[in-house]
């Protein structure tokens, strides 16, 4: 069992790399749970208990200063034993949860204490020691691979026989407890997504997609091709004209004119560009709670630093300037990037560049830009992959687990290695071009609808809780279940989506929501109240 106890470690710390990989959701347990089956030598059963799981945790995601539940080391360590004994996606539930809580403590202690590094960051840039900078940044990121993988595969040694032999205790009524439970949890992941997007103008896009699931049966590929149609047709309406302003004014967050480049010779090769887009994608490496991604963002920008400066001093101010706090979505981080490069190089050509400015555009821009980016991608591909993937996973078809991917990196990856030469090149151009033709507002609006179409549909396509309550004497008895489903069909897990929802908005903690989902479920199997 060894070589198999880490085999499972490896697939777990596999997850923690997704900091050095752009975040391209390889950590989901859509993913990760095919891998632990095909370890365990049961693939349909992993990529059923990861599309389980994938629904629970489907609004996990990490935004701003929310750090969510671990779901790669409790995703890792509840299929391995649920498979391991035999007992199925309810158990997988059962570990997962309370392990990922626990996780979750651990990952967020380890960003507070990345902050000690912080110092050593700045004695880097004083020195000009850009190689040092690298050498920490990649050495403070391995930090939690490291230690989540050493703590996996101590749980799966010392454990894995504990478990199995405590889960063999667990009666049936309890099995079925969870199951119910399992059922019910997939609504903090819809509405956790309904926080990031739902509003008033664009609530009935969401009711559109519940109905068309619920009264047509449509799948939700279905559901998301006439989305992108509507949001099509919406966004087309002629565009507001533009505030009055000059061609040097600059108005996305109110970012100074004078701080745009205006004039510039390019001199940065398409190599030393592509450069930065690999980069990027370490980005969140040693993110912290102090400075956030800064220290990724000097990684991604040092290839360019050191085609430009070349002294001590030059390159010491150039490290300073990009330690300094900095945090945005990391899907659009690439165009503040390129857009750095080239005021960079405009400083590194013009004596008289003023390079407050470069600092200046950066936290201008970083706020805007992780509204736009995180709505997009978490709002909408991410929705619509994860619906499209898990339909098909949850009935142990592995397709799921690669159009998940699919649908999700191909237009991340296309449009975070595009913009990295569209900043570049266009610079804040391109934003004011943006900005006046009101691309952004159809982008966002388009996005929300799309998304809001598609979550719409995932309580009445994924959420399987029926009641087997009855009217009436046992001779003349009417069912409950039937009498709701000729007035609205799926109602129980739509006001179910709903009332989580409702206190996801008054700031309930996600985890006290999940524990009190667990409650519910298993006391209503208990009394008979759902099945």
């Amino acid at each position: 069992m060894l070589a198999t106890y880490l085999l499972l470690t490896l697939i777990a710390v596999f997850g923690h790399f997704e900091d050095f990989l752009g975040t391209t959701l390889l950590s989901r347990p859509l993913i990760l749970g095919p891998l632990v089956g095909l370890v365990l030598g049961d693939v349909t059963q992993g990529v059923m208990i990861g599309a389980t799981l994938e629904l629970i945790f489907m609004g996990n995601i990490k935004v701003g200063a929310a750090i969510p539940p671990d779901i790669i080391t409790g995703g890792v360590l509840g299929t391995a034993f649920a498979i391991m004994s035999h007992k199925g996606p309810a158990i997988a539930l059962a570990l997962a949860v309370p392990i990922s809580i626990l996780s979750e403590m651990v990952i967020s202690g380890l960003f507070v204490f990345r902050a000690v590094f912080n110092k050593k960051f700045n004695q880097y840039a004083d020195d000009g020691d850009y190689k040092g900078i690298q050498r920490l940044h990649i050495l403070s990121g391995l930090l939690k691979p490291v230690l989540m993988g050493i703590i996996i595969f101590t749980a799966l040694e010392l454990g894995s026989s504990v478990i199995k032999s405590f889960l063999d205790l667990i009666p049936t009524w309890v099995q079925s407890g969870l199951q119910v439970a399992g059922n019910m949890l997939p609504a903090l992941g819809f509405a956790l997504l309904m926080n990031l997007m739902f509003n008033k103008r664009v609530a009935p896009y969401f009711f559109l997609g519940f109905m068309l699931a619920a009264y047509l049966k449509l799948p939700i590929i279905a559901i998301g091709g006439l989305g992108v149609i509507i949001a099509l047709i919406v966004t087309q309406d002629a565009p507001k004209p533009a505030a009055s302003s000059t061609d040097d004014d600059f108005d996305l967050d109110d970012s100074p004119a004078e701080t745009i480049p205006t004039k510039l010779q390019h001199k940065l090769s398409k190599g030393t560009l592509r450069k930065l887009f690999l980069r990027s994608l370490a980005l969140e490496a040693n993110f912290n709670f102090e400075t956030w991604q800064n220290t990724g963002f000097a990684f991604a920008i040092i290839p360019v630093l050191k085609k430009l400066y070349h002294t001590k001093e030059s390159m010491t101010a150039a490290l300073k300037r990009h330690l300094q706090l900095f945090n945005t979505s990391p899907y659009g981080s690439t165009l503040i990037i390129g857009i750095t490069a080239a005021m960079e190089e405009q400083n590194a050509q013009d004596k008289d560049f003023e390079e407050e400015s470069i600092s200046s555009v950066k936290l201008g821009l970083m706020g805007p830009l992780a509204g736009v980016f995180d709505s997009l991608f978490w709002g909408t591909f991410k929705v619509i992959a994860a619906g499209v993937g898990t339909s098909l996973a949850i009935k142990g078809n592995i397709l799921g687990p690669l159009l998940f991917l699919i649908i999700f990196n191909v237009p991340h990856l296309l449009l975070r290695y595009n913009l990295t030469f569209i900043g570049y090149n266009a610079g804040t151009k391109f934003l004011q071009n943006l900005s006046k033709s009101n691309v952004m507002d159809k982008l966002t609006s388009g996005a929300a609808i799309l998304g809001l179409m598609v979550v719409g549909a995932m309580p009445a396509t994924l959420m399987n809780i029926k009641t087997p309550l009855n009217i009436g004497s046992s001779s003349s008895a009417v069912g409950v279940q039937g009498i709701l489903d000729q007035i609205v069909p799926a109602m129980i897990p739509l006001g179910l989506t709903f009332l989580v929802y409702y206190f996801v908005k008054k700031q309930v903690k996600t985890t006290w929501l999940l524990l009190g989902l667990l409650v519910l479920g298993f006391a209503g199997s208990i009394i008979h109240l759902f099945v």
